[in-house]
């Protein structure tokens, strides 16, 4: 995906300031943040959403989660986080590559939007 620009950064074609990388995933700072801790988790294969998720995405989007813990661990959310996944227009998806916002370090509220 040429045109992605979640694929631009994964691939080191956009700086980023980048929290945490490995072969399947990557994990950035977010560059409107809503908490003192906002960061974005995204696969490093193009996937335009969670409704273009496929049976043999299992394991990468398994792993994905997985690592969420010890990723909050890095960034001491001992308190507490919110993972959100913005999914289509109305669910106000802005970037057509699947990402989780993990957010911390305040006091989330209810509802969220």
């Amino acid at each position: 995906m040429t045109e992605c620009i979640f694929c631009k950064i994964a691939n080191k074609d956009i700086p980023s300031k980048i929290v945490y990388e490995d072969d399947r995933i990557v994990v950035f700072h977010d560059l409107q943040p809503q908490a003192p801790v906002h960061v974005l988790i995204i696969p490093k294969k193009h996937i335009s959403s969670m409704d273009d998720l496929q049976v043999e995405d299992t394991e990468l989007i398994g792993y994905l989660m997985v690592k969420v813990k010890d990723i909050a661990a890095e960034l001491e959310l001992e308190n507490g986080y919110r993972l959100v996944n913005n999914c289509g227009e109305d669910g106000l998806q802005t970037v057509k590559h699947l990402h989780f916002h993990l957010l911390g370090k305040r006091k989330m509220t209810w509802p969220p939007g």
